[in-house]
């Protein structure tokens, strides 16, 4: 087993692990659990969220042995990134992993757990939500500050930002880390590409190319046709792997 511990943890290691070994049967699941499994836990008042990662076929599992950085170390190693960098992320605890002589068997990353907060899919899809437009050019500016930095936030998906109100002011947590790419610099319609995920909502896509417009110095009609473009390539790309699931199991039968 290997343990890496954040060298400020306050609470004891072995208050951390006793929960390791209770998490399959005790916790909090946090959505349904298909993929990767995500509970919360009461440690001393302190609540913690424990990510278990979805587990590799034999191939991935040696890779993530020998060759690449787990899932849960780039996220325990990319959170710390963030803050030294004045973002926002639920400061991080620790990362386990499992392994056996062929590879990764398990691993997990924790996390102080965010209470009292909402997720930017409740705020893009409730149109009375108080300040929704102001919100949205919130993540707007963190993504043209991410992007100033050179850091590309592949899971730019509306569930991993999660919103809290300190002080009338909005303050945006970004989650699920383990998949960035850093670059010197990114150029414009990489950028806008990297919106593809967030929504396919024609207002909400808008206000966002209308507002990194503003932040980049480019025209709103170009950066609304990038990010529209990216957006359609990805619904078709979805539709092209439901379509090639449902032959492979009408094959099957």
């Amino acid at each position: 087993m290997k343990l890496i511990f954040a060298e400020d943890l306050p609470q004891s290691k072995y208050d951390v692990l006793s929960i390791l070994n209770k998490f399959k049967n005790d916790g909090t699941l946090i959505g349904n659990g298909s993929r990767n499994i995500i509970k919360f836990f009461n440690l001393n008042g302190l609540i913690l969220n424990f990510k278990s990662f979805k587990q590799h076929n034999i191939i991935n599992r040696h890779v993530y042995k020998f060759y690449r950085k787990s899932k849960a170390q780039r996220s325990f190693e990319y959170a710390h990134l963030l803050i030294k960098k004045n973002y926002h992320t639920p400061k991080p605890i620790a990362y386990i992993e499992n392994h056996d002589f062929i590879g990764l068997t398990s691993s997990y990353y924790i996390s102080e757990q965010l209470e009292n907060s909402w997720t930017f899919t409740d705020i893009l899809t409730d149109h009375s939500f108080p300040d929704r437009e102001k919100i949205i050019k919130e993540y707007t500016l963190l993504m043209f500050r991410l992007h100033n930095d050179g850091i590309q936030f592949l899971d730019n998906s509306p569930n991993n930002f999660l919103i809290q109100k300190k002080d009338e002011k909005y303050i945006i947590y970004m989650v699920d880390l383990n998949r960035m790419n850093f670059h010197e610099s990114i150029e414009l319609e990489k950028r806008l590409k990297n919106f593809a995920r967030i929504t396919n909502d024609p207002e909400i896509i808008k206000i966002i190319s209308h507002e990194y417009a503003q932040l980049f110095g480019s025209t709103a009609d170009y950066c609304e046709k990038i990010i529209l473009d990216a957006v359609n390539r990805l619904i078709l790309k979805r539709k092209v792997k439901k379509v090639l699931k449902l032959y492979k199991y009408i094959i099957k039968i």
